[in-house]
């Protein structure tokens, strides 16, 4: 991903040199939004003419040189944005999307323009604070300007826009709690768009070494702890349900660990993400049309790894450790069949009725070695398991089950704060009922009713009594809910609301 610079400031706005110079506004009632004096009558005179209220997504692009502007202005254009009608009535978490929102809406128009280099004035919301402010902004313009072309070639040509590479924040007030917010809406932003790189990454180039070969990278950068157990090692361990996927794969599995693990550290967050990075479905083949999508199956994967980007750069207080199972799952002459009995790391015994119910295979193995090994305050895996999410929550909601009501509302709480909606569904005990086998402690399918849910049921053999939560991104990964800094395809979901998680997380841990 490229490298975009985020500065902050206090000089004036119209003496910086910059493509475009930004100006975000709210709407008022029944009267024209203020502004910055230098720029009120115009604006004022676009409201008098009902071209221009601030309304969300509203717009007015002007160039300095062509309208009455009394002030020596360097930018060469000026973008004045509508953010809509912000108050105190309205909750934060949705006053904060409104701001990515409206960063995503800057960067549209950058592209348009080709803008290299942005002024942004930041908006004064108090009741929102400018930290936060500031966090979301930033969150949004980085996220809106992502793209993804390292595979464009011959039909790449020199005037094709490449993104920003510079964006100022100037501001009156509060610089150090600005750059503060700042910094944190990059981190954030930048690792959600790395998890966004690893997915669109084709089958062919991101397989188990890519994970590993990243893993590697971020614990060298970052003074992480970097653990791979390669096939000769899952076998001794008795990983038998990675195993299992990986059997028809040219390409050997790996688990790939990473630990963070802070001085003084009172509590430990347990992360495990999907790492099937094509899936064919196996012997239980998936229809062909739309399989190329399939190399999204690892968005779970990616989505913690590039946390523990985020991680190595905030340096929270809690320890961190992360765990992706990589393997494809692919339909070769020694693969797993319908009807094989596998065992996992735990000894529990699993009949395999549908081999394109591979994920939760793999997950059970990370999650039973990652309790024992690392015993955590909470486990949390996300992963693209079930179609059925789709059909219960659409694209607009992860689907969240968990055997801990605090942390069930923790995650919620951080998926709200991050513009990544998730809904709670049941796990009980007669959903539970119908992964039971004849043959075998376990099935890994349950018919089709309930089956986002079944699939919970079947990771929950893996977890013992440890706060534990599954987070179904099928939906959401990719094709999520439109928004103007979300692109089509992976959306690089989970990253932010993991990032809340662990900014968020309490010194005595779940309570």
């Amino acid at each position: 991903m490229k490298n975009t610079q985020l500065t902050v400031n206090k000089r004036p706005a119209k003496t910086i040199d910059t493509d475009l110079l930004v100006y975000c506004l709210a709407q008022e009632k029944d009267k024209a939004p203020k502004s910055d004096a230098f720029i009120q009558d115009l604006v004022a005179k676009a409201f008098d003419l009902g071209d221009f209220s601030a309304k969300d997504q509203e717009q007015l692009l002007f160039y300095p040189t062509t309208v009455n502007i009394k002030e020596n202005v360097r930018a060469r254009r000026i973008l004045v944005m509508g953010m809509g009608k912000i108050d105190n009535k309205k909750e934060l978490s949705i006053v904060s999307d409104m701001l990515r929102q409206v960063g995503g809406n800057v960067a549209k128009v950058c592209e348009k323009i080709k803008a290299k280099t942005i002024t942004v004035c930041l908006p004064d919301l108090a009741h929102l604070g400018a930290e936060k402010t500031a966090q979301c902004i930033a969150e949004g313009l980085l996220l809106g300007d992502y793209r993804f072309l390292k595979y464009k070639k011959i039909t790449k040509k020199k005037t094709d826009y490449i993104g920003l590479k510079t964006i100022r924040f100037v501001c009156e007030k509060a610089i150090a709690t600005i750059r503060k917010g700042a910094k944190k809406g990059v981190i954030a932003a930048r690792a959600a768009c790395e998890a966004r790189d690893m997915a669109n990454e084709p089958g062919n180039g991101w397989t188990s070494k890519e994970f590993s070969n990243y893993a590697k990278t971020l614990a060298k950068t970052y003074g992480l702890t970097y653990t791979c157990l390669e096939k000769k090692q899952l076998e001794k361990l008795g990983m038998g349900g990675i195993l299992a996927v990986n059997q028809g794969s040219a390409i050997p599995p790996r688990m790939v660990i990473l630990e963070y693990t802070p001085e003084n550290k009172t509590n430990t967050i347990l992360l495990v993400g999907k790492g099937i990075t094509f899936d064919s479905g196996g012997i239980s083949l998936k229809p062909s049309s739309g399989m190329e999508e399939m190399k999204y199956d690892m968005c779970g994967g990616a989505a913690v790894l590039a946390t523990m980007q985020a991680v190595g750069e905030e340096k929270p207080l809690v320890g961190v450790v992360a765990i992706i199972p990589a393997t494809d799952n692919m339909p070769g002459g020694t693969a797993v069949r319908p009807g094989d009995i596998i065992h996992h790391f735990n000894k529990v015994t699993s009949e395999i009725v549908n081999t394109d119910a591979e994920g939760r295979m793999i997950l059970a193995d990370a999650l039973a070695y990652g309790v024992k090994r690392f015993s955590p305050d909470c486990v949390v895996d996300i992963a693209t398991l079930t179609g059925a999410v789709i059909i219960g929550l659409g694209h607009h909601h992860s689907g969240l089950l968990s055997n801990n009501d605090h942390l069930a509302k923790s995650l919620i709480l951080a998926g709200k704060e991050a513009g990544e909606p998730i809904w709670r569904l049941p796990l009980t005990e007669e959903y539970k009922k119908q992964i039971e086998s004849t043959v075998a402690d376990i099935k890994n399918v349950g018919g089709k009713p309930g089956g986002t849910i079944t699939a919970a049921a079947y990771l929950s053999n893996f977890v013992g009594k440890t706060p534990w939560a599954h987070l179904d991104i099928a939906g959401t990964a990719w094709d999520f809910t439109e928004k103007s800094y979300i692109p089509k395809g992976p959306s690089g979901i989970g990253v932010r609301t993991f990032l809340n998680l662990i900014q968020n997380w309490k010194k005595g841990g779940l309570t």
